[in-house]
């Protein structure tokens, strides 16, 4: 019975995070100005607009940040690890709960900007056409975070800027996100 759990709870992380992952784009993509006429950008604006629309009417933009899509990445959080405590059979404290809930939206933010520089360093190394959607899609999302090192780091023909970005991100992850986790498992467990 346990491998049926680990397989639903793996299901319900994957569909969770992916629409966390889609909401996570759209406020980055709405903060950095993206192209809209980037075909990904099109994209993520089709899939999110029609949730996010009624609740923009109540909840607007504060400055260039989508506020209604961060309340959503982060109910979509609180209700995969309710449906995760659901699968065990524990009724977690919700105090815990929207503790947790926001630990790992901080967690899952900082691992998704780790894995897009990662990415975008990985694709700029290579020739591929600058002009390509993702390429041009991940330089404008990852730009604000390297452009205070652009330049600072370099050594012959190589930035080291983006390492130490995933560096202080991985810090980050380390230092910040999961001691609020932990401090969330045990808020939700009563411990």
């Amino acid at each position: 019975m346990s491998y049926l759990l680990n397989a639903l709870s793996m299901l319900i992380e994957l569909v969770f995070e992916a629409a966390v992952t889609l909401l996570l784009l759209r406020v980055a993509a709405e903060a950095c100005r993206a192209d809209f006429h980037n075909p990904l950008s099109q994209f993520i604006y089709r899939y999110t607009n029609p949730v996010l629309a009624p609740i923009r009417r109540v909840l607007p933009n504060w400055r260039r940040i989508n506020l209604a899509a961060l309340l959503l990445a982060w109910l979509a959080m609180l209700l995969k690890r309710l449906l995760l405590f659901a699968l065990l059979g524990v009724m977690p404290n919700p105090l815990g709960l929207i503790v947790l809930a926001l630990a790992e939206l901080l967690d899952f933010t900082l691992l998704f900007y780790l894995v897009l520089i990662f990415g975008w360093s990985l694709l700029s190394m290579f020739s591929v056409d600058q002009r390509h959607p993702l390429l041009k899609l991940a330089g404008t999302l990852v730009a604000p975070l390297l452009r205070p090192l652009r330049g600072k780091l370099v050594a012959g023909q190589i930035d080291f800027g983006p390492m130490v970005v995933m560096i202080v991100l991985l810090l980050a992850r380390l230092l910040i996100a999961a001691p609020l986790l932990d401090l969330g498992v045990r808020l939700a467990l009563g411990a």
